[in-house]
């Protein structure tokens, strides 16, 4: 039954993620380059050094990397207030927008279309299988919480 289930949860989870890797996709970025905007992303901006560092690649190929990710716009430089001669990489201004702005909505999407075709029995059911199986994996023993 574990398999079962698991399997029923990776097969969910990959639909739900479909529509933000497409997004993400259409961007056409390399292996290396995403890897780079995602450590950019988790960050508030970080040095040549510091990024060569998260993603375990050189200096000289993060800057290369970082010049042609900021020829098409999706990161930028900016000065470190506390360190004048350092300069930061940052996610631009458009990526930054896409990111509070679409990838809530394309995370979402699949779901609301998903209920949306649902009967409000289905809808309940599945809700209620869900907070079921979250507190049996958690640990929760009924009556707590």
């Amino acid at each position: 039954m574990a398999d079962e289930i698991e399997r029923h949860l990776r097969a969910a989870r990959d639909a739900l993620r479909r529509p933000l890797q497409s997004a993400y996709a259409g961007g056409r970025l390399t292996g290396p380059q995403r890897s780079v905007m995602r450590a950019l992303v988790r960050s508030l901006g970080l040095s040549l050094k510091e990024l060569s560092r998260a993603v375990g690649l050189s200096h000289s190929t993060v800057s290369s990397i970082a010049d042609r990710l900021e020829r098409r716009g999706l990161i930028r430089r900016t000065g470190d207030r506390a360190d004048g001669r350092i300069t930061r990489l940052v996610v631009s201004a458009a990526v930054s927008r896409f990111l509070r702005e679409q990838v809530p909505a394309l995370t979402l999407s699949p779901i609301v279309a998903a209920l949306e075709r649902a009967s409000p029995a289905e809808r309940a059911k599945v809700l209620d299988g869900l907070r079921i199986l979250r507190r049996l994996v958690e640990g929760e023993v009924e009556g707590e919480a």
